[in-house]
């Protein structure tokens, strides 16, 4: 009996200590957006292409970062010469889609990704919209 009591209150320290506060920025682009104005964000980037009332908040969709990349082919390296092709050459369309969630005061309370393309372990929507 005391082992499942104290099972069981181990188990309940191990959950509470895995809770989190809200309000720390989850990406590189909240960490950049949240607390500015969203007149800044919209000047920089474009108008957003939608709008919603959220209770006392609106949710904007914003698109854009429209680019093209051209990813070369990768081959064997052997010695200084061009072996086995282990990539083909391809073309990358990559654009970024963000909702943010703005405040009556106009001031950006969060950023949620809704499309991004991760390339190399990075994220476009970070280096896109976190470009000084």
């Amino acid at each position: 009996m005391n082992f499942r009591v104290i099972t069981m209150a181990g188990l309940a320290l191990a959950l509470a200590a895995c809770t989190t506060t809200g309000g720390g920025a989850r990406n590189g682009v909240e960490a950049r957006w949240n607390g500015k104005q969203a007149g800044a964000f919209f000047a920089k980037f474009g108008p957003p292409i939608s709008d919603t009332a959220a209770g006392g908040n609106t949710l904007y969709s914003w698109r854009g970062g429209y680019k093209t990349r051209v990813v070369p082919a990768v081959y064997e390296d052997l010695d200084g010469k061009k072996g086995k092709l282990l990539q083909s050459a391809r073309t990358e369309y990559l654009r970024c889609e963000v909702q943010l969630t703005v405040s009556p005061d106009y001031v950006i309370r969060g950023v949620r990704t809704v499309v991004d393309k991760r390339t190399d372990g990075k994220s476009y929507c970070e280096e896109f919209l976190t470009a000084e």
